[in-house]
């Protein structure tokens, strides 16, 4: 402690390494986890709970063109008639909805949002998707049916084309036609860079008439709360219906596909994985250099003191005695790095959040690997001084000036 004392920039000079190698690893680690916390409510906010999606092809992954080609060869177009199928065979114990969007720009007076997406679905989807509602409701059944142009809106709707007034009541523009707003959903704010705010709900029939069937349908499916049914019976119930719908082979697998959010989750982890992978080691890289900063000044420092090694030795203290004298100096200084290292992380991390409005989630695991590391760097990096100090012959080193 004397000798660290004594020379507080150089010192200071040594941790620096290890403080920029220990904050960069608690800050990816943060990240990475905080990408993860996002992603879990991304999954949340777009699926709900106990929530399932079944469609022509789902896939939480991207797909190669061969991949979609040869799922388009295989699986079963979805109709709206296989939608009232699911709900006549088992609406008693399932909620379904059906689920198409367009992106499209939204018109109010003279004001226009670009890239709003139109979302064509039934009036179940604000209880299968959990959707907040905090001004005004969402639209009924008889709406849907006499296929009213009413409209749920996102937040950015009320911000870019009402100056953040209440939109209820207010008609806008989708592709020329008039809709009277509902509902406002709450704020979700964005992920991953993407708006999650910027959604217009109408019902299905009116989005079927303004755009067609087209392409395949998504459902949207989630088991009525009175059944007790979990998301696995659930999903279990709607393939089965699909199957005898499709005249499946018994044997034969699914000509459909189905996502549910456990299966988002999974692919998540797996990019998370792979980044920390990546990433760690790479930003540990700094460590490495921060242990040789460490090596270099513990060999001036055995340079500096070798009389006093001497002086020592001569007086009866042991080559372990000199030994754990400079290794103890060594990983006394990385510990110290280490643990400001982990305070300038921990610091960083709660301004980038707060001014970023992200999510930087600081876990054990990531404390652990980064004060681990600095000592383990303390003890590699000191081994080699300490031992060359063990090792001076006590004569020669009384004689050093």
């Amino acid at each position: 402690m004397d000798s660290i004392r004594a020379h507080r920039l150089r010192s200071f000079l040594t941790l620096l390494g290890v403080v920029i190698g220990v904050a960069s690893v608690v800050l990816v680690g943060a990240a990475i986890e905080g990408l993860g916390v996002t992603a879990e409510k991304t999954t949340s906010q777009a699926f709900g709970t106990d929530t399932y999606l079944i469609a022509q092809i789902a896939s939480a992954g991207r797909l190669t063109r061969k991949e979609v080609a040869d799922k388009l060869k295989r699986n079963r177009r979805i109709r709206p008639e296989d939608v009232d199928y699911l709900n006549i065979s088992t609406g008693d114990q399932i909620l379904y909805s059906p689920y198409q969007q367009r992106p499209e720009d939204i018109r109010y007076d003279n004001a226009v949002l670009e890239g709003g997406i139109v979302l064509g679905v039934s009036p179940d989807m604000a209880d299968i998707r959990d959707l907040g509602i905090i001004e005004g409701r969402f639209f009924t059944d008889q709406e849907a049916r006499n296929k009213n142009q009413v409209a749920v809106v996102g937040d950015d709707l009320r911000t870019v084309l009402f100056a953040g007034s209440s939109p209820i009541g207010k008609s806008i523009k989708i592709r020329g036609q008039d809709f009277v707003i509902i509902g406002l959903q709450e704020k979700l704010g964005s992920s991953f860079g993407r708006s999650q705010d910027n959604s217009v709900y109408i019902p299905y029939p009116v989005f079927d008439r303004m755009y067609g069937a087209g392409r395949s349908l998504s459902v949207f499916g989630r088991p009525k709360p009175a059944t007790g049914l979990k998301l696995e019976d659930g999903l279990d119930i709607t393939r089965a219906a699909l199957r005898a719908r499709f005249k499946t082979p018994p044997g034969q697998p699914d000509n459909f596909e189905n996502l549910t959010p456990d299966s988002i989750r999974g692919f998540i982890d797996q990019i998370l994985g792979l980044i920390s992978v990546v990433v760690v080691p790479v930003t540990a890289i700094s460590l490495v250099v921060g242990g040789i900063v460490i090596m270099n000044i513990m060999l001036v420092s055995v340079t500096e003191r070798t009389r006093e090694i001497g002086i020592r030795k001569s007086l009866g203290a042991k080559k372990n005695d000199v030994l754990l004298q400079f290794l103890l100096e060594s990983m006394m200084v990385s510990s110290a790095g280490g643990l400001l290292g982990l305070a300038l992380g921990a610091l960083i991390c709660e301004l980038l959040a707060s001014l970023l409005d992200a999510d930087m989630k600081i876990t054990i695991p990531y404390v652990f690997l980064a004060v681990f590391v600095s000592s383990a760097v303390g003890i590699i990096s000191g081994w080699y001084p300490a031992s060359r100090a063990a090792r001076l012959d006590p004569i020669a080193a009384l004689r050093a000036e």
